[in-house]
């Protein structure tokens, strides 16, 4: 999404679990606000250099998830632009935090 006012400031770790990271910029990711909830609610995650790994059920479309798997999969294995700003490229233990906790539950 390259309109910034389309954009939100999403966490990785989430607010209300990891107050210690709550500003921090590395906990951080800049997305719309449909892909910031898919993103909380594990339709997706990330890898480590930010690489998009969809929920493997939303590459088998069924009639309550076709219009969420059109929408998402345009997506899947793209790379998420960087911050400008090197220190703020999202923390690669973060990443692998949530990936943990949605991929356990695939």
């Amino acid at each position: 999404m390259r309109e910034p006012r389309l954009l939100v400031a999403s966490h990785i770790r989430p607010w209300a679990t990891d107050p210690a990271n709550r500003t921090n910029p590395c906990n951080g990711l800049a997305l719309n606000a449909f892909h910031d909830r898919a993103f909380d609610r594990g339709f997706f995650t990330l890898t480590d250099d930010a690489r998009v790994c969809l929920r493997p059920d939303l590459h088998r479309p069924r009639a309550d998830t076709a219009t969420l798997s059109a929408l998402l999969l345009t997506y899947d294995g793209a790379t998420l632009h960087p911050p400008r700003r090197a220190q703020f490229r999202p923390d690669p233990a973060f990443l692998a935090s949530h990936r943990a906790h949605w991929q356990a539950t695939w």
